[in-house]
């Protein structure tokens, strides 16, 4: 009797859609999922600004206004397709729900409905669930995914944007972006503080040797303002032992280096300094920062299907090599990662594929096989991605600042659970069991032929000789 209660509360019997100015700077569409017992979930979807040529697609209006970004489309696949269907279902049961989102679009890249529109239902339809049933956010998620326990992730606090800062190149958008992860503490909030002490630091010097100001807790840097990265490396070390945090905060860098490969050079343009870089280039660049820099998370360092290369880095520099535009949060290219060895850690984007459900199985397998997870807020998860993180018990989490409303919510949940949630410091950092992950030959091979097509696409010059045999 209670559970046909619950139904009754938590069946959907509405579904709304509308377009929304996002942070971004362009469009993003959000959701409303209504129960008939009144509980309310709203899920936002927004493009990214570095994004993979495998993640699901984004359909957009294409027409003059906005840019041509414009989200009408999906908000009709939303109001008109996707939204009838869902009614009478129950928002408590994400897959159900998701399996009838899935079987509407009927394709694997979402090119039909579009991933800003199944994300957006699929996320609100996870918040109406945790509404419905009176629990928090991350409760429910821990209860859909099947983890067993609560975990604070390590924080990650944002210093460096602005990706154009030396000048002549008009790739890379924002990236590469870097963070201080301050992993040697045994409380979030005490990892937090570090952060918040370490960038303030960053800042203050940052401003004394460049003139440079940060705003909303992130210095953005002109073009000429520096001549290569490492300028950035040493002050941001400079600040790190200011505050007495050595060995206890090290560095992140979202390097994104698909977005500076120019298929024309067939090489990298204005990564890390204005000088053209080759694959062999970058690798002893990754070598200097795990060598004489705390750097203890690489992010996308090579080409997103240079699997070889990223699980050559996995091998050679002992920290984490984490895939976003190489994984897409897709599972099918994680297995691939897998059976190569190729990265040892996973961001997770849900609209990169489209639904809850498919997100949370390639958490599961991430996780199964000894990866990492790095929940990211930046496609519309907002907020709402500390949840993630601590009901996935992914123990990292991707960037965030302590500016912004996901710290606080990560100090509330911290309050909130006490002694029922870990904080796992720098065992949050460990590679996993990647030696005992389990080889696939079919793998390998669907491995192959997309890095084939790929060269001869002209998107990947292919390994060089000095990876040969490695």
């Amino acid at each position: 009797m209670k559970a046909d209660c619950k139904q009754v509360r938590a069946t959907i019997v509405d579904v709304t859609a509308r377009q929304i100015y996002t942070e971004r700077g362009h469009p993003g569409i959000e959701t409303t999922v209504v129960t008939s017992g009144g509980a309310v979930g709203v899920g936002i979807a927004t493009a990214g600004i570095s994004v993979g040529e495998f993640e699901a697609v984004v359909v957009c209006d294409h027409e003059a206004a906005w840019a041509g970004r414009g989200m009408s489309t999906a908000v009709r696949n939303v109001v008109e397709t996707i939204g009838p269907k869902l009614v009478g279902l129950d928002a408590t049961d994400q897959r159900s729900v998701d399996e009838v989102v899935l079987e509407l679009d009927g394709t694997a890249l979402k090119e039909r409905l579009g991933a800003n529109a199944t994300g957006s239902v699929s996320g609100a339809v996870l918040r109406a669930g945790a509404a419905a049933l009176g629990i928090p956010l991350y409760q429910h998620i821990r209860q859909q995914s099947a983890t067993t326990e609560y975990v604070l992730p390590v924080p990650s606090v944002t210093t460096v944007m602005g990706g154009r800062r030396y000048g002549g190149c008009a790739l890379g958008g924002t990236k590469p972006t870097y963070s201080m992860v301050c992993y040697g503490f045994d409380t979030y909030s005490d990892a937090i503080y570090a952060g918040w002490e370490s960038s303030r630091e960053y800042f203050r010097l940052l401003w004394e040797r460049y003139q440079v100001e940060s705003w909303q807790g992130c210095g953005m840097l002109h073009p000429g303002t520096i001549q290569h990265d490492r300028q950035l490396w040493d002050l941001m070390v400079e600040a790190i032992d200011n505050k007495g945090y050595t060995g206890r905060v090290g560095l992140q860098v979202d390097v994104a280096a698909d977005t500076y490969f120019d298929k024309d050079e067939g090489c990298f343009v204005g990564l890390f300094s204005r000088e053209k870089k080759t694959r062999d280039d970058l690798i002893e660049i990754y070598r200097e920062m795990v060598t004489a820099y705390p750097f203890v998370v690489i992010e996308d360092p090579l080409h997103e299907v240079d699997y070889d290369g990223h699980a050559y880095l996995t091998r050679e520099l002992g920290i984490q090599i984490v895939g976003d535009d190489l994984f897409s949060t897709n599972p099918e290219r994680l297995r691939q990662g897998i059976a190569l060895g190729a990265a040892n850690g996973m961001v997770l984007k849900v609209n990169q594929v489209g639904t809850i459900t498919e997100a949370f199985d390639a958490v599961s397998l991430a996780k199964a096989n000894g990866y990492r997870v790095l929940p990211c807020k930046s496609r519309g998860e907002g907020v709402a991605i500390a949840d993630y993180a601590v009901g996935l018990a992914t123990g990292q989490i991707r960037e965030e600042d302590t500016v912004g409303g996901v710290t606080n919510r990560l100090l509330k949940i911290e309050r909130e659970l006490g002694s029922q949630a870990t904080f796992l410091g720098e065992r949050a950092l460990a590679k996993g069991a990647l030696d005992e992950a389990p080889f696939d030959l079919e793998s390998v091979s669907s491995v192959r032929k997309v890095r084939d097509q790929a060269t001869r696409q002209g998107g990947f010059t292919g390994p060089s000789e000095s990876l040969q045999g490695k």
